[in-house]
């Protein structure tokens, strides 16, 4: 008898004995090409497939035109989005080979495992009962042989241990690594003609044994799946009678073999919870595909199996070469002779570790010791790369969403925004109207929760025109999408109901003036005024000035949005003018009888509301002209208050001496009341920590003005000993701030003693380059050049031609 006519009389036993059942590895290459190559042989009438009944409406999209995997299939509770469940496909996966089969030979396709409405109700189950641990976003969890589905919440008895089917398998056969076994057991075996049945034959075998052995492995759940699943086997045989194949994992396979009662299986799903379910495709990603979770066992290597299965003849050739395409890329210098190298370095590390064929160890060995010439570093990239990937699916346009996604699809098409998983950097210039308009829509998904876009320190520029985000799409943002949907149908309305919600929840102050600042970046006309009105309510009722302080900022930031985003921020400089003056009132009496943490905090929020009266005196929204006078009269209360800390008393005459509004000599007098003796040593060093510290360009300001730097140095060498211990750390707090080159300075001039300003350092001084006073002969012969530089005059470009010819 030919192996032609022994497959035959294989296939019409399998067809005698039942369903053909074929268990697979999920996301195995090698159980994708034997599924084909089996469903090819055996000519089914119908393929029921692992996967959830729900999605038997979606499954002719996978024949569509735009549907490009990784894709998955997404379920979520129509009333609660946020609770999800994903079944990825890759192009590799034995699911997907059996689907597009089935469109492509017009033989219906089915899912038999469990409702999905089932799957999502269990998970508020275990929610509601306080199961421990994090509720994943996967409904479905992994395990070692691909799959592992949920179930009624049960702990395992000490007879029911969870297993690993495949290390168990390994390490029967001598190995101690799964995933090396079942490459050279399965991905490194051909599928040659009549030989299409033989692996699903011997796992079958394997998994009876091992279930004999463990019952259900530890998952409870997978006996009420299997249950389901055989009342469809059972409903498709009367349908279609011998001519059914089942794909499915080879761990459920000796359970769907077994001969049950109809009675028995029903009884198992009785009284099963249910929830109202919504199911799409949704774009996934082969880096998700290598996490621990979701629809089967997580891959390590989803890049590297995703080539053994599109590169089935010379896989290791076309892989080095893949991998010189990379590093070449990257500007390394690797020859075809490195590949060559590389192809036989892996090939005769194969031979010396008994393996049919290289395997991912061995090429990545071969890749290190010759392309990367034993560096990790370049290795790293191979693996996050090609290893990995970062391969991202598509799916039609024509596939089910919420109105939101919808929405979301035509503003992504529209402002050129496609989705990638490949994190990239965008620059967005906010005077370009398409970048103002990707701008609006990444700050309005962020407000949604919906994090694609993260904002990013520019490099490029600091102007306020300018936004610089770092993109990067990954398959959870389509549940967040489905989530937001309960807002509004576009992402405007919905961004605009979510914005008006949480101001109405918000907890503090600063939450609500941060609120606020969103709502303008995102530019929501609609919400501002709800949030403006609960802004102006909660800062009427607040007392607390140190959350007025806080708040304060983002309120004058906000308002600056209206020079390049045309914005109307005329009700928003109201409430900052009102919140201001309510601090103004507040704050020196805020500022007595404190402790040190507390004044180095009151102190931080005197910068900060110093700087916001800046800002705000530079807005026309807020219609304020005297909000700086009265800021400069509380800053002269707060320096001149002995009740009030020295370091805030400090910062007070600080701010005023760099506004302008206090003399220099005004400034030395008042340091030189405080550093007098009759001043408390911790007091003095609490005011020169606030005057010249805090990174304010203090130790600038102590080069420039000797009288100062006398002052501090005249006080520091007259405390006494017993005080100098109690002192140091404000001082060294306040210079160690200080750059090195501002640290050198100022030691050299202590060094010299009274009247060695910079002024004064020249040539006897020792310092080269500097004179004791301006000779004047020296300076007009700059001029010419500097006047040639700026390009002020024809006489000037007569001088430097002579000077270049001179210089030659």
């Amino acid at each position: 008898m030919t192996g032609s006519e022994e497959s035959e009389e294989a296939v019409g036993r399998a067809a005698g004995a039942g369903p053909l059942l074929l268990g697979v590895r999920h996301h195995g290459p090698g159980s994708a090409r034997a599924v084909r190559a089996a469903l090819e042989e055996a000519r089914p009438r119908v393929v029921l497939i692992e996967g959830p009944p729900e999605a038997d409406a979606l499954i002719p999209l996978a024949a569509d035109e735009e549907m490009r995997p990784p894709v998955a299939l997404l379920a979520h509770a129509v009333d609660e989005p946020g609770r999800s469940a994903f079944w990825p496909l890759a192009e590799f996966s034995p699911e997907w080979v059996a689907i597009r089969w089935a469109l492509e030979h017009d033989v219906p396709a089915r899912f038999i495992d469990l409702p999905a409405t089932h799957t999502l109700a269990w998970g508020r189950q275990e929610d509601e009962a306080g199961v421990e641990g994090e509720a994943p976003l996967d409904a479905k969890t992994a395990d070692s042989e691909g799959d592992s589905g949920p179930g009624p919440a049960s702990e395992p008895g000490p007879a029911d241990v969870r297993i690993d089917p495949l290390g168990v398998l390994a390490e029967t056969a001598g190995y101690d690594d799964p995933e090396r076994w079942w490459e050279d057991v399965v991905e490194h075996r051909g599928v040659g003609e009549g030989d299409a049945l033989a692996p699903f034959t011997v796992l079958e075998e394997a998994m009876g044994a091992l279930r004999e052995t463990y019952g259900s492995g530890g998952h409870d759940r997978d006996l009420v799946r299997e249950a389901y699943m055989r009342l469809q086997v059972r409903a498709a045989q009367r349908e279609f009678e011998d001519g059914v194949a089942v794909v499915c994992g080879a761990w459920h396979v000796p359970a769907l073999r077994r001969k049950t009662t109809v009675a028995a299986d029903k009884a198992l799903l009785r009284g099963l919870p249910k929830v109202k379910t919504d199911m799409t495709w949704v774009p996934w990603t082969h880096r998700r595909l290598s996490r621990v979770s979701g629809y089967g066992a997580g891959i390590d290597s989803p890049g590297w199996y995703g080539h053994l299965f599109s590169a089935p003849d010379r896989p290791v050739e076309r892989w080095m070469t893949k991998v010189a395409g990379l590093l070449r890329a990257e500007d390394r210098l690797v020859s075809s002779a490195h590949v060559i190298e590389a192809v036989r370095l892996a090939e005769t590390l194969a031979a010396m570790r008994g393996r049919p064929l290289p395997g991912l160890s061995e090429t990545t060995d071969a890749v290190r010791a010759v392309m990367c010439e034993g560096s990790d570093v370049p290795l790293a990239l191979v693996e996050d790369r090609l290893v990995v990937g970062d391969v991202l699916g598509e799916v039609p346009s024509t596939a089910p969403a919420v109105p939101l996604q919808r929405d979301l699809a035509r503003l992504q098409r529209r402002l050129r925004l496609k989705p990638e998983a490949l994190e990239r950097e965008l620059e967005l210039d906010l005077r370009k109207e398409t970048d103002a308009a990707r701008s609006r829509l990444l700050h309005r998904l962020r407000l949604l929760g919906i994090a694609w876009g993260e904002p990013a320190a520019s490099r490029g520029s600091t102007g306020t025109f300018r936004e610089t985000w770092r993109l990067r799409w990954e398959p959870e943002l389509s549940v967040r999408v489905a989530e937001a949907g309960v807002w509004g149908t576009t992402v405007l309305s919905a961004a605009t109901a979510k914005a008006e919600a949480d101001a109405v929840t918000a907890q503090g102050l600063a939450d609500v003036t941060a609120l606020a600042e969103r709502c303008l970046l995102a530019e929501l006309p609609d919400a501002l005024p709800t949030v403006m009105r609960i802004l102006a309510d909660r800062a009427a009722l607040d007392t607390d000035v140190g959350r007025l302080a806080q708040a304060l900022p983002a309120l004058v930031r906000s308002l600056r949005y209206g020079d390049v985003r045309g914005t109307d921020t005329g009700a928003l400089g109201e409430v900052a003018a009102g919140l201001a003056e309510r601090v103004f009132v507040g704050l020196p009496p805020a500022c007595t009888a404190l402790d040190a943490d507390g004044a180095e905090e009151m102190r931080r929020h005197v910068d900060t509301v110093h700087g916001a009266v800046g800002l705000l005196r530079d807005a026309p929204e807020a219609g304020q002209g005297h909000l700086r006078a009265r800021w400069q009269a509380v800053l002269r209360v707060l320096s001149g208050r002995d009740t009030v800390p020295g370091v805030i008393r400090g910062r007070a005459v600080r701010l005023l001496l760099d506004d302008g509004e206090l003399a220099q000599e005004e400034a030395a007098r008042l340091m030189g009341h405080v550093l007098s003796p009759g001043t408390p040593p911790a007091d003095a060093a609490a005011w020169i920590e606030g005057f010249v510290g805090g990174g304010s360009g203090g130790g600038m300001l102590l080069v420039h003005d000797e009288r100062l730097l006398g002052l501090v140095d005249a006080w520091l060498t007259g405390v006494p000993a017993e005080a100098f211990t109690d002192v140091l750390p404000l001082l060294r707090r306040t210079f160690s701030a200080y750059e090195p080159g501002v640290r050198r300075t100022l030691g050299e001039l202590v060094r010299r003693g009274p009247g060695a300003g910079i002024g004064a350092t020249g040539a006897g001084s020792g310092i080269p380059g500097f004179a004791a006073e301006l000779d004047p002969v020296r300076a007009d012969a700059v001029l010419p050049v500097l006047r040639l530089l700026l390009g002020l005059d024809e006489v000037a470009e007569d001088i430097g031609k002579d000077l270049v010819g001179v210089t030659g």
